[in-house]
């Protein structure tokens, strides 16, 4: 599974230098702050969904990863910032924010399931094996198309966990 942002620095907040710390503000915030504003600038067809890809590290920090939990919580809050513009511009887009689980299927969630397993003591296999099932890309494939088919809530912010076992609205 590819992933559209920087890979964090994997270290204590005391072994962070701002550049390492801001990394993800500076690649992934950024990313979505541009994404948004132009589905904003440039109104879509009303019933349009933008999907916006956080992280489950947005719900829960994440220790060893520095700035990177804060700047994946940023894309939750400007989805939903969004939200409240295209209700106010009558624009008939909705924003969603999925927040994808902790997965060793890709080179970045590799390096997290590394590291907290470091932090926790255990070896990898051990603390994978507590994500289970795991999130693959034919899950998030699915879910997201799935998600993108969904054209009734017009102007509105959803946020969704996703998991090994789907996509799951968040209340």
């Amino acid at each position: 599974m590819p992933h559209a942002g920087a890979t964090p620095a994997i270290r204590p907040v005391h072994e962070q230098s701002w550049e390492s710390f801001s990394r993800n503000w500076q690649v992934d915030t950024q990313h979505a702050f541009h994404w948004i504003r132009a589905a904003l600038r440039h109104p879509l067809t009303p019933g349009s969904l933008v999907v916006a890809i956080s992280s489950g590290a947005a719900l829960r920090g994440s220790p060893p990863s520095g700035g990177y939990s804060g700047a994946k919580a940023m894309i939750r809050f400007l989805a939903g910032y969004a939200a409240d513009e295209s209700r106010r511009a009558q624009l008939g887009t909705g924003f969603a924010t999925v927040q994808p689980q902790l997965t060793p299927a890709t080179e970045l969630g590799a390096a997290g399931v590394a590291a907290y397993a470091h932090r926790q003591g255990i070896d990898t296999g051990t603390f994978a094996a507590a994500l289970q099932p795991l999130l693959t890309p034919a899950i998030v494939d699915a879910d997201i198309a799935r998600l993108c088919q969904d054209t009734d809530n017009q102007d509105e912010h959803r946020e969704y966990q996703l998991t090994g076992h789907g996509l799951h609205a968040m209340a």
